[in-house]
């Protein structure tokens, strides 16, 4: 109990000491994870103004603030959780599993019926600290959401998803090489240098196969 302890105290010395989490909370995001968004889009600008984008495990809202801000009043921003999010201007939040058809229908709903230009994961399942339970965990979440985002994209859409390197992860890459033009791998500086985690940024989606 005390080991637990004595880790919690650490993570939140870490988390309240992090320089990320200081600027989020001065520049008004809900999350660190924004600037990971911002850098990954400074480079490969996948969101671009006037754009529809569906954000799934969108709570607290960090990245749907940074895709609201970037396609403005001509786009279209829906995220979708199964935990509650307080509102955002522009943003149309749907609470529900996205892997449920009730709550896939809301979303398409909202989106007009029309297809996306760009699908995001930022997804991570509770962390247990035991690789071997996690990694089947985090490789499921990506290919539902990589599931979502071939039945959902347009043609030339993309597709920015984080996942933990480890088994399944090349499989999955494989496919997303074989149903997108261009795939990189980003690890943006707010990425705690000790995680796992990259991102995959896939555009030029080739339709459906």
């Amino acid at each position: 109990m005390g080991k637990k302890k004595s880790s919690s105290r650490a993570w939140l010395r870490e988390h309240h000491d992090d320089i990320y989490v200081q600027r989020a909370q001065k520049e008004g995001y809900r999350s660190r994870a924004v600037y990971k968004l911002l850098e990954i889009n400074d480079k490969d600008q996948v969101i671009r103004r006037g754009m529809s984008v569906l954000d799934l495990g969108s709570a607290p809202g960090g990245w749907s603030q940074i895709a609201g801000e970037i396609v403005g009043d001509a786009g279209r921003v829906v995220a979708t959780d199964i935990l509650p999010m307080d509102t955002l201007p522009d943003v149309v939040f749907i609470q529900g599993d996205f892997t449920e058809q009730e709550t896939y229908d809301r979303v398409l709903a909202a989106l007009g019926g029309q297809p996306l230009d760009v699908v995001l994961s930022d997804m991570a399942p509770n962390m247990s600290g035991l690789q071997e339970v996690d990694q089947p965990r985090a490789m499921y979440l990506v290919e539902l959401a990589t599931e979502l985002a071939e039945r959902a994209l347009a043609p030339g859409g993309a597709f920015i998803a984080k996942v933990f390197q480890g088994e399944g992860f090349e499989a999955w890459y494989r496919e997303i090489r074989a149903r997108f033009d261009r795939v990189v791998t980003r690890k943006p500086s707010a990425s705690r240098p000790r995680s796992r985690e990259v991102y995959i940024v896939a555009s030029g989606f080739k339709g459906q196969a």
